[in-house]
């Protein structure tokens, strides 16, 4: 497997995917066409849990997301589940600003729909 790597723009998050047991996205993710931007992740993920590290973290800190990310997002992270069935382990980081109720809420909905523990991180900016 080889890194994967999308430098970020202002609507896009940076991605990076990396088969040591990195999977991160940062920043904003107001795509026009995010099914687009996403399917080359969802592939790596799928290529990826077939020989996952012993452990996965995922790490999302994104400042904004709209509804068709969020649905991505939901999408990476069920699949990235697959590892434990691999015996690998999955941890997830939800990363929101300190105040920002919404980030903290759009994250605890989905640790909810998808019964994945997620490990909520405050950052100051």
């Amino acid at each position: 497997m080889q890194l994967y790597r999308k430098e970020q723009t202002k609507n896009s998050p940076e991605v990076i995917l990396d088969p040591g047991g990195i999977i991160r996205l940062k920043g904003r993710s107001i795509l026009e066409n995010a099914a687009e931007f996403y399917e080359p992740v969802l592939e790596w993920i799928d290529e990826y849990v077939k020989t996952p590290a012993l452990l996965t973290c995922i790490d999302i800190n994104l400042e904004y997301f709209n509804s068709a990310t969020a649905k991505f997002i939901i999408s990476l992270i069920q699949r990235t589940s697959a590892v434990a069935f691999r015996n690998g382990r999955l941890k997830v980081n939800w990363y929101y600003e300190d105040g920002d109720e919404d980030i903290l809420e759009r994250g605890e909905y989905i640790e909810s729909v998808l019964e994945v523990d997620f490990s909520f991180i405050k950052v100051r900016m």
